[in-house]
């Protein structure tokens, strides 16, 4: 993921003007955490597919987005959460996840220590662990922790409140603490986790990105 958020923007917007350069951009800066997202609700084995088809949707759909790069970041993850469910529904159950998933680890830390908190998180087994918490919690954590929203997209992606999310978040963080308590290392790494994204101005001001589109987002 991009470490700056104007830059994705700005690729966003290149984007939807049909530079494909710009479109895979795109792609690289938000797929990793996306996946870990679709893997904490299909499993590793679909994921991918499931990954795949929310990409289509995306790219098709990508004319009718309208905003900033955590919109887009929070768009991305509903679209991709809905196609998830679509797969959970035809397939009968949620599973355990399993599988490395250390191409997570790519997202630029605030700080060193956030750093190790994060990467943390992004292990195949902490990841596994996540899987093992009540669903409304996992997904609180990874949308949080791994994609990156803050409360209220992440409310917007799960159609609930803010005050909800930032609960199942931390009884979720509380748990996976408990569950990795044998270690130290990863208890501490959690106890270091930056404090959670708050929302912000959707208003754009980098060069080059302060026209925002006046299309209306689709509500997936």
């Amino acid at each position: 993921m991009l470490g700056d958020d104007a830059e994705l923007t700005a690729a966003v917007l290149a984007a939807q003007d049909g530079d494909e350069t710009a479109f895979r951009t795109v792609y690289r800066a938000v797929h990793p955490r996306l996946l870990g997202y679709v893997r904490t609700l299909v499993g590793d084995p679909d994921a991918e597919d499931v990954a795949s088809e929310a990409w289509l949707q995306i790219a098709r759909d990508l004319e009718r987005f309208s905003g900033d790069a955590d919109r887009f970041r929070g768009w991305a993850a509903r679209i991709a959460r809905n196609r998830a469910l679509d797969h959970i529904r035809m397939r009968g159950r949620r599973p355990a996840i399993g599988g490395d998933e250390t191409e997570l680890t790519g997202r630029a830390a605030e700080s060193d220590t956030a750093g190790e908190a994060m990467e943390a998180l992004a292990t195949g087994s902490t990841l596994s662990l996540i899987a093992q918490l009540p669903q409304d919690q996992a997904e609180a954590v990874v949308l949080r922790v791994v994609v990156g929203l803050d409360a209220k997209t992440a409310a917007e992606t799960l159609g609930k409140r803010p005050g909800a999310v930032r609960t199942a978040a931390h009884r979720g963080l509380k748990r996976l603490a408990e569950l990795l308590g044998a270690d130290p290392e990863r208890a501490a790494a959690l106890d270091a986790l930056p404090p959670p994204r708050e929302p912000r101005s959707r208003a754009v001001t980098s060069a080059g990105v302060t026209h925002m589109r006046a299309r209306t987002q689709k509500d997936m």
